[in-house]
């Protein structure tokens, strides 16, 4: 069953439903160790089978820390944008399932941890973060968890970072622009981030 379901999988490079269809899928049979199926599949050749393990450990990492250090580990160390796309939305189901306030110690470790990818995994997975339960209400937690990736080496994780501040100033202009007054503009890789912002 299951390398029919990767055979299907390869056939499609694009997009995520059939990723999260196998997924939700392969989590029906009850009979199947769902976290070692997931392992497997994080070694497999094709980015494909990689989403799909990491689309699993998302579903798990709720009950399961062995799931989430893994996240954390071994699918934010691929070299595939679409797997760390996968990456972002196994965060924020984490976060979702958690509840979002619950979530904040997490989500704090994973904003400050060395890895740009689980840096990023956490901006992009949140967004838009003012839709979510708790951030709605504390936009100002939302800008302050964001802005301090604005100097980060990896611009792959700032387009992020000024993306998610400019949906934040969507509803909250005057909060955006009271931490933006603070930034060194003058600093090529802030001001990368503030035009981002303001476009």
């Amino acid at each position: 069953m299951l390398s029919s379901i990767i055979a299907q999988l390869k056939k499609v490079e694009h997009g995520f439903k059939h990723i999260t269809e196998a997924g939700d899928e392969l989590m029906k049979n009850q009979q199947a160790n769902h976290f070692n199926l997931a392992v497997t599949l994080l070694s497999g050749e094709s980015y494909q089978e990689r989403m799909l393990g990491t689309y699993l450990l998302g579903l798990l990492a709720p009950e399961n820390r062995e799931a989430l250090q893994l996240l954390e580990t071994k699918v934010a160390a691929d070299n595939n944008w679409r797997v760390q796309e996968m990456l972002a939305k196994a965060i924020d189901h984490y976060c979702q399932a958690k509840g979002y306030e619950k979530s904040l110690p997490d989500i704090r470790r994973w904003l400050q941890s060395s890895a740009a990818n689980v840096n990023r995994a956490v901006v992009e997975g949140l967004r838009v973060w003012t839709r979510r339960p708790y951030f709605k209400d504390h936009p100002e937690v939302a800008i302050g968890l964001i802005s301090p990736l604005k100097s980060k080496e990896s611009e792959y994780l700032r387009k992020s970072v000024g993306n998610a501040l400019r949906d934040i100033s969507r509803k909250n202009a005057a909060l955006v622009q009271q931490e933006t007054a603070t930034w060194e503009l003058g600093d090529p890789v802030i001001a990368f981030v503030y035009k981002l912002i303001v476009k």
